[in-house]
């Protein structure tokens, strides 16, 4: 049975920084970037396509599972219109949810411990875009 990764998406493959970072009212107070920023603009992370791509073709199961903000139901669905944009193999392969500690399966990667990623039962793996980018990621899961 092929191992499942799930995969958050702000962060990880989606480049929230810099879409948050171009928006006119950062910096500003009461800024909240989870109600403001528009998810279909944002652009992938370097690798993340190549890096998706590989880990489907190493046999892995891959899911992505992101949080959306409950006050912005506009981002569950730009979200998935996101997803179908960037990624057409991950096509019903998206889970939405506040508790990833629900999830069950053999790899989480995401960039905090929040809405439950700390929980996961099986192994985190955090991602960092300095140190543990999508090329990094895939050469650690090709060697287990």
């Amino acid at each position: 049975m092929s191992k499942i990764i799930y995969v958050d998406m702000d962060g990880v493959v989606a480049d929230f920084e810099k879409e948050m970072h171009k928006h006119p009212l950062n910096g500003q107070e009461g800024f909240r970037p989870d109600l403001k920023l528009d998810f279909l603009q944002f652009e992938p992370m370097e690798g993340a396509i190549e890096g998706i791509d590989a880990l489907q073709n190493m046999g892995y199961e891959v899911f992505f599972a992101s949080t959306a903000p409950w006050s912005n139901p506009d981002a569950w669905k730009a979200k998935r219109l996101w997803v179908a944009k960037y990624f057409p193999s991950m096509y019903k392969r998206l889970i939405l949810t506040h508790r990833k500690d629900l999830l069950m399966g053999d790899y989480l990667i995401d960039d905090r411990e929040a809405n439950g990623a700390g929980d996961f039962k099986g192994k985190l793996i955090k991602f960092n875009p300095d140190t543990t980018n999508w090329k990094w990621i895939v050469n650690f899961l090709k060697i287990l």
